[in-house]
């Protein structure tokens, strides 16, 4: 963006930035109007705090509308976007997952940054970047450069940005330093008996000088990983550095490194608020910590541990009740796959299982299920392992294989629980099988979960376990197989056209027409420049019909029964995503990354029936 002469005239000067001239600037670019700029002028100087806050972030609260994009107020991204083309400077959304914080934070110190309100966000061999409000104010640029004997790159960022990650980064790389000087990054474990099970962020308690700042760093790591939307937490020891690493819409990232002492104490600081074994390294652990952020949100997350070579890689998943119990449309179901799954949890009894692969959703469809399900007249039982998310509204057990209760016998138990409902966590064996089949049949609803890849081979799988033919034809009622698609982020996706061959691919003979608009991914500052935000399900729904029901046998033959299941109307996981696709969700590319292979020969076709 080219300044005109009179707005490099009221910005062209050398120095911090005024809100007035700001704003006059703003008008004469056609961004706010003289009335609207008056107004901020005249509030600004009511008020107290426009000493404290940057010119821009007074305009953005001002939450004025844009005279050039009408029905949008003047956000504080755009505002910092259009200071950035006329100080002819790169424009820097400030991603702290991809600032490598432990190198930045050693260019300059704290005092110094804060003192010029800059913050280093990027290091290469001879340069140096930083991000800066105030682009008109370089002369501590010339300095620096001198002082590092590297070349100093500037970038204009947000104000807001700059003072969080300024606090954020060299608060967290103090604490990583004064851990590690503190007794060897050795962390006192007396206090273990003393945690309560709710952790308060930001409100650790009274803890020992030498551990406030391990205690900083988890806290810090959990609160980070929220914000993220982080599904999972990754701390993994190495032999120089500690790996830190999240799972995002079901892809990894790498987030910080923390020396080997540091990762040891992080670790046991988790450790004690999961109520594990903190002496105990040798062996595999389970616990669970439940958080309450400043700002009232509870969280679980449920904790493993596994010994490696160079220490306990430590695994934290993360169960927000806001992102974990949606309703049907939330989850994905189009209106007919949701419809039909009412008809299938909705009945008094009977065996509904839900397949898929690790992370495909089935704990989310399960617990949002059981949560449509339990109303006050209805005693909703759970046997799991482990119990991922605690629930008010249902009765749930843990398996504890060192007392020999499993699923099994855990099922034996509910059944004297009086239970309307019973959700198995998952049929590993004939015996926890067995219990499901002799629930459904005394009177209850049983929902499960198996590893399949679709869901006519759920019916093999139970066979093969041992389940007797004549009882999975009296107890199943239906089937669902489901994977996870990230969906592409509304912000920044762009209308294109679908290629023929990557449609036929996806549909694989079954007659639907190629769409005439579908969306590709772009990359915005929103969703990370990855182009997607969030994941949605596909699913292939198998209610099991009178038809099908003569065909389960002890010789029952797969290809056969999924050809029938399709001629009786289960739309496989192909037409689910192509519907995801049609409805501009989701790329062809993306569901068919997650789809199993097609293994039906092209001979048995997929027969079309509505």
């Amino acid at each position: 963006m080219a300044a005109s002469p009179q707005i490099a005239s009221l910005l062209g000067r050398r120095g911090r930035l005024e809100l007035d001239e700001l704003l006059a600037a703003l008008v004469v670019d056609g961004y706010v109007n003289a009335e609207d700029a008056k107004q901020v002028r005249l509030g600004s100087r009511a008020g107290r705090s426009a000493v404290e806050l940057h010119p821009l972030v007074l305009i953005a609260n001002a939450k004025l509308p844009n005279q050039r994009n009408p029905g949008r107020p003047l956000s504080l991204e755009s505002l910092v976007e259009w200071l950035a083309g006329h100080a002819g400077l790169p424009y820097l959304k400030i991603d702290p997952m991809k600032v490598n914080v432990a190198a930045v934070t050693q260019a300059v110190s704290h005092a110094y940054a804060q003192r010029h309100r800059i913050l280093p966000v990027a290091m290469a061999p001879g340069e140096v970047t930083f991000a800066t409000a105030e682009p008109f104010d370089a002369e501590w640029a010339k300095d620096l450069s001198s002082m590092l004997r590297r070349d100093v790159h500037r970038v204009v960022s947000s104000p807001l940005d700059i003072n969080r990650y300024l606090q954020e980064f060299y608060g967290v790389q103090r604490s990583i330093q004064l851990a590690q000087d503190a007794k060897g990054g050795g962390y006192d474990t007396s206090a273990i008996l003393n945690f309560e099970q709710l952790v308060e962020l930001g409100k650790s308690g009274e803890v020992g000088a030498d551990d406030r700042h391990v205690v900083h760093i988890v806290d810090w790591l959990l609160q980070y990983a929220f914000e993220q939307r982080a599904s999972d937490i990754h701390l993994e020891p190495r032999r120089d550095a500690g790996q830190m690493r999240f799972r995002i819409d079901g892809v990894m990232h790498k987030v910080f490194e923390l020396p080997p002492p540091v990762m040891t104490a992080v670790t046991a600081r988790i450790k004690i608020l999961a109520r594990m074994d903190v002496a105990e390294k040798r062996r595999p652990q389970d616990g669970r910590i439940k958080t309450r952020s400043s700002t009232g949100r509870e969280v679980e997350l449920r904790v493993s541990s596994m010994p490696t070579a160079f220490g306990e890689k430590m695994v934290l998943r993360i169960f927000d009740p806001d992102l974990v119990v949606k309703d049907f449309a939330q989850l994905g179901f189009s209106e007919r796959e949701a419809a039909q799954w009412r008809h299938m949890v909705e009945r008094p009894h009977g065996i509904v299982l839900v397949t898929g692969p690790t992370g495909s959703g089935k704990t989310t469809t399960l617990y949002s299920t059981l949560k449509h399900l339990a109303t006050p007249a209805m005693n909703v039982c759970t046997v799991e392992d482990p119990i991922e998310m605690v629930s008010p509204e249902f009765n749930q057990m843990q398996v504890q294989p060192a007392i020999d209760l499993d699923f099994a016998a855990g099922v034996r138990t509910l059944l004297r629980q009086d239970p309307d409902i019973i959700m198995v966590g998952e049929i590993r064996d004939l015996e926890t099988a067995q219990m499901a089949v002799q629930a459904s049949l005394t009177g209850h609803l049983v929902l499960s979960t198996l590893h399949t890849n679709d869901a006519p081979s759920a019916v093999t799988r139970l066979l093969d376990l041992g389940v007797p033919h004549y009882l999975i034809q009296s107890t199943l009622t239906g089937v669902v197989a489901q994977r996870l698609v990230r969906t592409l982020c509304p912000y920044c996706k762009r209308e294109t056209t679908q290629d023929p061959h990557e449609w036929s691919a996806l549909t694989h003979g079954w007659p639907l027409p190629v769409p005439e608009k579908v969306y590709a991914p772009v990359g915005c500052l929103e969703c990370r420049n990855t182009g997607f935000m969030g994941r949605t399900g596909i699913y292939e729904m198998m209610p099991v019909s009178p038809r099908l029901r003569s065909l389960v046998s002890a010789e029952l033959e797969l290809g056969n029964f999924g050809k029938t299941a399709l001629s009786e109307g289960m739309r496989p996981l192909r037409m689910s995503a192509a519907e995801q696709v049609a409805r501009g969700l989701t790329t062809v590319k993306e569901v068919l990354a997650v789809l199993p292979p097609i293994e039906m020969p092209d001979d048995q076709a997929p027969i079309h029936s509505e």
